[in-house]
């Protein structure tokens, strides 16, 4: 897909800065499509939410798809744009505890995957479906830059949960989808790009 840049890297190697400043460079509107599911009661996810939203122009228009982004990029109007996805390790955490109902679904999403469900991996599908829904999508909008936000978790310590331990894998695989169909790949290594593709 010659419209499609993933960038990808650990927490805080500068994923997002990079994302807007090469969306920044063009001279078209910018849509940030924003995949974090917003949660009153956890001011520190409200804290980076603010930082986020304060980094980015005004003129900037933010979309919110925590899930189906494919119908919002389906609706967007016909025209050259650049559009971010960020992220695609929220996306899937998305899909991971959807069917987890009520205060459980608000507990998982607050301990970040302590809270066990009995096979996580039973969602492996829904989320490879969702994945190939996304690139298909971007990839019908011809006349759109797209720039896919995503994460590296699988360098560090093994996830102690079951649902944390899926989320690594069903993000790594999805990585390794949207770097294959992507024209172009770069890593962020504290602060600085490494261009792999």
């Amino acid at each position: 897909m010659k419209n499609l840049t993933l960038i990808t890297g650990g927490v805080r190697s500068g994923k997002s800065l990079l994302a807007e400043d090469l969306a920044s460079k063009g001279k078209c509107p910018v849509y940030y499509f924003a995949s974090m599911r917003i949660y009153e009661k956890d001011p520190e996810q409200l804290r980076r939410l603010e930082l986020h939203r304060k980094r980015r122009p005004a003129d900037w228009i933010t979309v919110e798809a925590p899930s189906k982004a494919e119908q919002a990029i389906e609706a967007l109007p016909d025209g050259k744009a650049c559009v971010i996805f960020d992220c695609v390790s929220l996306y899937i955490t998305n899909i991971l505890v959807a069917t987890i109902g009520g205060a459980e679904h608000d507990q998982a999403m607050e301990n970040t995957g302590k809270e066990e469900n009995d096979d996580p991996y039973r969602n492996e599908a829904k989320v490879k479906q969702a994945i190939e829904n996304l690139l298909n999508s971007m990839e019908k909008a011809k006349d759109k830059e797209f720039i896919i936000v995503s994460n590296e978790v699988g360098w560090g310590v093994v996830p102690e949960s079951a649902l944390g331990r899926a989320f690594r894998d069903l993000l790594g695989l999805s990585n390794q989808r949207i770097a294959e169909r992507a024209e172009s790949v770069i890593l962020t290594i504290s602060g600085l790009p490494l261009k792999l593709k």
